[in-house]
């Protein structure tokens, strides 16, 4: 962490705290049953137990589609022969230079899993339109996992366009 001295775009002068981060790399895998594959993972800063999608911290000069399919194998235990881009997400911009690259998996096959021993989890496969439900209800309280199964949804088709103008 560094507290950085900054000069707003406004002119104020302020020193802003800043939590370094490599990035990272999430995946919203699509089995041709389709499921898609939910951690149940302890996270002691989350207070227990939450709901996530397979991902990981970009590793140094590490491309994120990489990451991805590297934290797709280890934590799930499967490869995919189709991916895409769902974009970027900032976890937390006022604080933290993260930024998570959410992937679409799909066409996946199995691999052997390698789960790290610093990692508490259980591997579900959940049905889609079951998990997207969890996500907009509130059971699934992960901000990349609700956003990625959003924008899994809108690129499979099941949801509306976003809109182009218009009242928000």
């Amino acid at each position: 962490m560094t507290v950085d001295e900054v000069v707003l775009p406004n002119g104020t002068k302020t020193a802003l705290e800043v939590v370094h981060h490599p990035g990272g790399a999430a995946v919203v895998a699509v089995d041709r049953r389709d499921r898609v594959c939910l951690l149940h993972q302890y996270r002691y800063v989350a207070g227990g137990w939450i709901w996530e999608l397979p991902a990981g911290k970009l590793e140094p000069r590490e491309p994120p589609l990489e990451t991805a399919r590297r934290e797709l194998i280890e934590e799930a235990g499967v490869e995919a022969g189709r991916w895409s881009s769902l974009g970027t997400y900032l976890s937390s911009p006022g604080v933290f230079s993260e930024v998570l690259h959410l992937y679409l998996a799909l066409d996946l096959v199995p691999a052997a899993a390698a789960p790290e021993s610093n990692e508490v989890f259980e591997v579900h496969w959940v049905p889609f339109e079951d998990a997207c439900r969890r996500a907009l209800e509130g059971e699934i309280r992960d901000g990349k996992t609700t956003l990625g199964l959003l924008r899994a949804a809108h690129a499979l088709g099941r949801w509306p366009a976003p809109r182009t103008g218009g009242e928000a």
